[in-house]
């Protein structure tokens, strides 16, 4: 399908065509917030939006399910959920981060239950309209992207270029096959939009390159920013519990007292929750705050990027700083601190 335009009446019609086919969820408001959540008509999608609550993750990992049941009449049963879901409005930086999930989960013993959500999604991005307060993807190089999405979408000065680029995309957008193409104009608007996002969507400038973080971080373990910082850390958990590339979990088993009916569950978790290393007889090995606030740092820019061919696990999107209450989540702060302590 070729790249197509449409204005505000025509795309609020196209969205309203796919929830009445299938399961359509998006971003809309709540309160004065954003949020994603299930669309009921077309009108509430928001492409306006400056940034949500919690990442898209949500739909591949959510905070809690159920992976498997048990009784004594059927044995053990996997619960695999996988209804097909169409979710639109995806900033460039979420889909990085989910691209970079993928990864993780495709690895070693593959998720089945992540899998199945991510083959059964159809993914509709948007390019950034309304720059957040923190965002700063412009600095990470995650304020456009250029794959992993099933469509595009980007609001220009006079409607919407929609950039279809998969089956499931052409699935999806069946409703405007007949739409008129964009135009040489039209998407040199959309290339005009991509670039200035990498100065709008950059509220926190990082000095060194994304590229260097690892070893700058390899030479950082015993750096003063650690304690400093931690000292006002509430280990709350919230840059964890919004961050998009953060994936920790833990599992337990609930039953009643028969044992006849049983299930494991997965719930989100963090590394900077003070019983998130807490292992078999009590001993933590991350017990002081200054520990866990260091290890996060390090994940993001040195661990994970180590699994996946050097992307940094933070895309830039500033969920953590605007969820910290106490002003230290911000990682250009760090990062920046110790690139100019290591000149």
């Amino acid at each position: 399908m070729k790249v197509k335009k449409l204005d505000k009446a025509a795309l609020d019609k196209w969205v309203d065509a796919c929830i009445a086919a299938g399961n359509v969820h998006g971003v809309k408001t709540q309160g004065d917030r954003f949020a994603f959540g299930p669309l009921e008509d077309g009108s509430e999608l928001r492409l306006d939006y400056d940034v949500t609550k919690l990442p898209p993750k949500k739909y591949f990992q959510p905070q809690r399910e159920v992976l498997n049941t048990f009784n004594k009449e059927e044995g053990f049963q996997s619960v695999i959920e996988d209804e097909p879901v169409a979710i639109f409005g995806i900033h460039p930086y979420d889909l990085v981060a989910i691209l970079q999930m993928d990864d993780i989960f495709s690895q070693d013993n593959p998720d089945a239950h992540y899998l199945a959500r991510r083959e059964n999604a159809t993914l509709v991005a948007c390019d950034i309209a309304n720059p957040s307060e923190n965002v700063f993807a412009g600095s990470m190089g995650t304020h456009k992207i250029d794959k992993g999405f099933d469509i595009l979408i980007t609001e220009i000065e006079d409607g919407y270029v929609v950039d279809v680029q998969t089956e499931k995309g052409e699935k999806l957008a069946a409703p405007i096959a007949d739409a008129p193409e964009a135009s040489d104009a039209d998407l040199g608007k959309r290339a005009a939009v991509q670039s200035a996002n990498e100065q709008d969507a950059n509220k926190h400038r990082l000095k060194p390159e994304p590229k260097d973080l690892p070893d700058l971080l390899a030479k950082a373990y015993d750096h003063p920013v650690w304690e400093r910082k931690a000292e006002n850390c509430y280990s709350c958990g919230s840059c964890n519990l919004v961050c998009p590339t953060c994936y920790c979990f833990n599992v337990s088993d609930d039953c009643d007292w028969t044992f006849e009916n049983v299930s494991r569950k997965r719930v989100w978790d963090g590394c900077l929750l003070s019983d998130f290393a807490i292992t078999a007889g009590g001993h933590n090995f991350r017990r002081t705050r200054a520990a866990r606030y260091r290890h996060r740092y390090l994940r993001k820019g040195q661990y994970v990027p180590e699994k996946i061919g050097g992307e940094i696990a933070c895309v830039g999107c500033g969920r953590c700083i605007t969820a910290c209450t106490s002003f230290i989540a911000n990682p250009v702060e760090v990062f920046n601190e110790i690139a100019e302590d290591s000149e």
